[in-house]
């Protein structure tokens, strides 16, 4: 089994900047980190919608009755989130609504009030030609880690030129990509599903025997404490940007091996909090601007 005092470490009982009276206080730039109650609601009144949504999520085609019920009890929702940090395990039985696409990108726009996926999405596509020639010029481990994945660029079509400046930009950070993305080769999913245990926040990547040189692989999927809370991402890219969706609206803390990864996603794709920059990434920004 995983180990799950390293859960804890990401979420927020006690921040890095303080103790848990701080739990309140913003710390990625949440324009609605603990908005308060509808003043026509109660908290009864929204555990009623929370019910209601339990048997909502069972039916086909009830995406707009959810998206309402979803929007009208966020408030309540960021409460037990924000104050009772939930195991991912119990938000996923209270909550099932949250874990889609559909609302985990809107549950992003009602925190920050910014659009998760054409926002990170441009930003990266933006920098993309720059990040690339600033890591062809990276030498050392770091360099010889990306060589390969720079040389199949050729080959790559748009969403495998994303995965590939996903990957090096991690490890010209001097983080390695493996601590986010387990790659699996010729495996079904049943087949990995013992191993999801062992992850904390993974991006598991699929790749099938079938598909073809440069394309997408068959399944990337978003595991979070252990469990798969998303599934079908499509791209490596498109599930970074989901992933960044689930820390905020689950309020977790950036794994401490992956920090500047994290930033860069956050301030440089995200555009959130960008006046505070560690100096390794204000230094990649001022090259990015150069």
């Amino acid at each position: 089994m995983g180990n799950y005092d390293d859960v804890n470490s990401l979420k927020r009982r006690i921040s890095e900047e303080g103790s848990s009276k701080d739990i309140k206080k913003p710390k990625k730039a949440e324009v609605n980190y603990l908005p308060p109650l509808p003043l026509v609601e109660t908290q009864n009144s929204l555990e009623k919608e929370r019910v209601d949504l339990l048997q909502e999520v069972k039916k086909k085609n009830c995406e707009k009755i959810i998206g309402e019920k979803m929007e009208r009890s966020f408030s309540y929702r960021r409460m037990e989130v924000v104050q009772q940090c939930p195991a991912v395990q119990d938000l996923m039985e209270r909550w099932p609504g949250l874990f889609c696409e559909t609302q985990i990108k809107e549950e992003f726009r009602r925190i920050t009030t910014l659009h998760l996926e054409r926002t990170f999405l441009s930003k990266l596509d933006s920098y993309s030609t720059k990040l690339l020639e600033i890591f062809q010029t990276k030498g050392g481990v770091p360099g010889t880690k990306t060589r390969p994945m720079l040389d199949s660029l050729s080959q790559q079509h748009a969403e495998g030129r994303r995965d590939v400046t996903i990957r090096c930009l991690m490890e010209f950070l001097g983080e390695s990509a493996e601590e986010l993305i387990k790659d699996y080769q010729d495996v079904s999913k049943e087949a990995i599903r013992d191993d999801h245990a062992h992850h904390v926040l993974k991006i598991v990547v699929v790749h099938g025997s079938t598909a073809q040189e440069g394309h997408s692989p068959a399944h990337v999927l978003i595991i979070i404490e252990g469990k798969e809370v998303l599934d079908d991402c499509k791209s490596v890219a498109k599930a970074c940007l989901l992933l960044m969706g689930f820390i905020y609206a689950m309020n977790l803390s950036y794994p401490p091996k992956l920090k500047y990864t994290f930033e860069v996603f956050q301030k440089l794709f995200l555009e959130l909090d960008i006046l505070k920059m560690s100096p390794k990434v204000r230094a990649l920004q001022n090259k990015l601007l150069s």
